[in-house]
C-alpha cells in the first residue's frame, strides 16, 4: 500500500522527521504559554497549509477553535481527521462555519465573540494558474488583498495579541500576479502592525497539498490517465506537517512586522519530473516517458489493468508567471540566520505607509469598476507600486496542459 507520508519523507524531503522540530522542542515554554487556554481563529484551515497549522497548534491545548473556509467537504474532512488521529487534542469548543471570511457573518461571529486571541489567516488564491485573465485575476486580488485589508480594519476592533497570514516564497522579487498579490499583502499586513502584532512566512512549496501537480498524480493514477510534470523548474518542498509548523512559528515566536522562511539550500531543491520519477517507482511500476499529451492519453486508454508500465509527458516550462526558481528574500532585507535551528527570519524589510497602500488599492478597484479593464491595466498598476514587478505575458496559461 502506498504510504504518502513516507514517500514524501524518504523521495521528496529526504527528512526522517520534521525540519522544525527542534525549533519546537527548544521553544515548547514560550509556546505552550502563548497557546494553552487561548482563543484562536483559523481562516481558510480547511486547506493543506491551514489544517496542518491547526494540528500544529492544538499540540499545545488551545481552549478554543473555531475555523472557518468555504470549502464545505474540506471542514467536513477536518473534522474527522481531528477527531480520528490518536493524541491529538481537540478542545470542547472546535466550531467550523462553511462561509467566506468577508460575510457579513463572520463579522458578526467576530465581534460577538470579542475577537480571538491567536488569529491566522490562510485564504488565499495560490495557484499562478489563477491568473489566466481578466476575470481571474480580478478574484485573486479580491481575496488576496482587498478582502485582506476588510479582515484587518475588523480586526482593529478587537485586536489579537497574535496575527498570522500566509505569504509565499514568489513574494520575492515576483514574475506572477499571484507572487505580486502576496508581496501586496505582507504591505498591506505589515501596515497594520501598529495596531497589533503582525507576522508572515514566505516557505516552499508543500509537498502533494491540495490542488497541486503531486497531488493530482493521485488523481491521475486513480483514473488510469498519463502523468505530467514540467522537467525544468526546480522548486524547495516541505512536507504538509512541516507547512502548518512554520506558520504557528511565526505565528507564536515572531515578533511584529517578521517574516519566517525555512533554511532550505539549493542542493535541497528538486524539479517536478524528479519527483515524478520516483513516485511511479513507489507505486511498483515503470514510466513510459512519451513525447506528447496525445501519445500519453493514447497510451493510457490502452493499457490493461495489471499493467506494471505508466505513461508520463515531462515538456519545458512555457506558461505566463513561471519562475525558474525560488527565492525567500531579496537585497535591502535584514536577514537573520541565527535565531532559530532551522528557520530564517527577516527582521527588517522596506514597508509602505497606509496612505501609499490606500491610494493603491483605490486605483485598483477603479480599475476593476471599469466593465472593459484589461489584464495589462492591473499589471501596470502592480508595477507602479512594485518597481521590481518583472511580469511577461506568454499567452499561455497552465490551464491548458494536462
Amino acid at each position: 500500500m502506498f504510504d504518502l507520508n513516507r514517500f514524501i519523507s524518504e523521495s521528496v524531503t529526504f527528512r526522517a522527521e520534521s525540519m522544525f522540530r527542534k525549533d519546537i522542542d527548544d521553544n515548547r515554554a514560550e509556546l505552550s504559554r502563548e497557546i494553552w487556554g487561548k482563543s484562536v481563529c483559523v481562516i481558510g484551515g480547511a486547506g493543506s497549509i491551514g489544517s496542518s497549522f491547526i494540528k500544529a497548534i492544538l499540540e499545545f491545548k488551545p481552549k478554543s477553535v473555531v475555523v472557518v473556509d468555504l470549502n464545505e467537504n474540506g471542514l467536513a474532512e477536518l473534522v474527522r481527521d481531528v477527531r480520528s488521529t490518536q493524541g491529538l487534542f481537540c478542545p470542547d469548543e472546535f466550531r467550523c462555519y462553511t462561509l467566506n471570511f468577508a460575510d457579513p457573518i463572520f463579522e458578526r461571529i467576530f465581534r460577538e465573540e470579542k475577537g480571538f486571541d491567536i488569529v491566522a489567516n490562510f485564504s488565499a488564491h495560490k495557484h499562478v494558474r489563477s491568473e489566466k485573465d481578466r476575470y481571474s485575476v480580478q478574484a485573486l486580488i479580491e481575496n488576496n488583498d482587498i478582502k485582506a485589508k476588510k479582515l484587518m480594519d475588523l480586526l482593529c476592533a478587537y485586536p489579537p495579541k497574535h496575527f498570522f497570514c500566509v505569504s509565499t516564497d514568489k513574494a520575492a522579487n515576483p514574475v506572477n500576479i499571484m507572487g505580486a498579490s502576496k508581496r501586496i499583502m505582507e504591505d498591506l499586513v505589515m501596515a497594520y502592525n501598529a495596531h497589533f502584532k503582525v507576522t508572515t512566512a514566505r516557505f516552499a512549496n508543500v509537498a502533494f497539498s491540495n490542488g497541486s501537480l503531486p497531488d493530482g498524480w493521485i488523481h491521475r493514477l486513480q483514473k488510469k490517465q498519463p502523468l505530467a510534470a514540467p522537467n525544468d523548474v526546480k522548486r524547495y518542498f516541505v512536507s504538509p506537517e512541516e507547512s502548518g509548523q512554520i506558520c504557528m512559528l511565526a505565528c507564536i515566536l515572531g515578533k511584529g512586522g517578521e517574516v519566517f522562511f525555512p533554511k532550505l539550500g539549493e542542493d535541497q531543491m528538486l524539479t517536478f519530473s524528479t519527483v515524478c520519477d520516483s513516485f511511479v517507482k513507489a507505486h511498483g511500476l515503470q514510466k513510459i516517458e512519451c513525447p506528447n499529451d496525445d501519445a500519453a492519453k493514447e497510451y493510457a486508454d490502452g493499457m490493461s489493468y495489471d499493467s506494471d508500465k505508466y505513461p508520463v509527458v515531462y515538456f519545458k516550462s512555457d506558461t505566463t508567471g513561471e519562475k525558474a526558481y525560488e527565492e525567500f528574500y531579496v537585497p535591502g532585507e535584514k536577514i537573520n540566520m541565527q535565531r532559530f535551528k532551522s528557520l530564517g527570519v527577516v527582521e527588517e524589510t522596506s514597508r509602505r505607509p497606509m496612505d501609499e497602500i490606500d491610494a493603491f488599492f483605490s486605483n485598483l478597484e477603479d480599475i476593476f469598476a471599469q466593465p472593459d479593464f484589461s489584464k495589462n491595466q492591473v499589471v501596470e498598476a502592480i508595477k507602479g507600486f512594485i518597481p521590481n514587478f518583472q511580469h511577461e505575458e506568454k499567452g499561455k496559461n497552465l490551464d491548458s496542459k494536462m
